[in-house]
């Protein structure tokens, strides 16, 4: 038998066989492969929002499950992270959203002369902090901590949403909440972030201030309830 001939037998056909067998698929793309991508798309979804968007909507969104989502968002989060770009991830009211660099703030402002919002009051101030802190809260209640009648700042706290109704007292009374516009408008995560009230240490002047207040709102009482704020 030739040498060409041998070349033809079994173990030539074997051979054959095996280079003709395709290199084995790999599986899906696992999840770590698939970030980048993700982290694009969350990135996308973020940017067309103006409101936070939960995890769980990002993933119903993404068409993927929480675990990719918070994965993805660590990723987003580092891409992100202060310092290395215009925009930043923040996580504000259970929810993530897009957000300026602080080192822009005066550029953009300059450039789009957009107003800002409106300064509030002092009554209206001292109603925001009395819901933030004591949420829920009603009218008048409110109204007897601070010594005079809540109704005007009360309707201006929740016509700019920055508190709305959850429910009512066992009065009838309705209670006062503050809002996720609230949260972002003073960049905090939840109400937990707000500052502990018990590290609060007034000057002299505000301890002064805050007697004589305490003094009129008692006058006030005596002469027959609340006056207007």
């Amino acid at each position: 038998m030739s040498e060409a001939q041998a070349s033809d037998g079994p173990d030539a056909e074997a051979a054959q066989d095996q280079e003709g067998v395709a290199a084995p698929q790999d599986a899906e793309p696992s999840v770590a492969q698939d970030l980048p991508a993700l982290a694009r798309v969350i990135e996308a979804l973020l940017f067309l929002s103006s409101d936070p968007v939960s995890r769980t909507d990002l993933a119903e969104a993404a068409a993927v499950d929480e675990e990719q989502i918070a994965q993805a968002l660590a990723l987003l989060g580092e891409q992100l992270a202060p310092g290395e770009r215009g925009l930043q991830l923040r996580e504000i009211g259970g929810g993530y959203l897009l957000a300026s660099s602080p080192e822009a703030e005066e550029a953009a402002r300059r450039l789009f002369s957009r107003p800002r919002v409106a300064t509030l009051t002092p009554a209206q101030t001292e109603t925001l902090a009395i819901v933030a802190y004591l949420q829920p809260i009603s009218r008048p209640e409110i109204g007897r901590i601070r010594g005079v009648s809540a109704d005007s700042a009360t309707a201006t706290l929740l016509e700019r949403g920055l508190i709305e109704e959850a429910g009512r007292s066992q009065f009838g009374a309705a209670l006062y909440r503050t809002t996720t516009m609230f949260l972002k408008l003073f960049g905090l995560r939840s109400i937990k972030d707000l500052p502990d009230i018990a590290r609060w240490d007034p000057s002299p002047e505000e301890q002064s201030d805050l007697r004589d207040r305490l003094l009129r709102a008692g006058e006030a009482r005596a002469g027959g309830g609340p006056s207007g704020d």
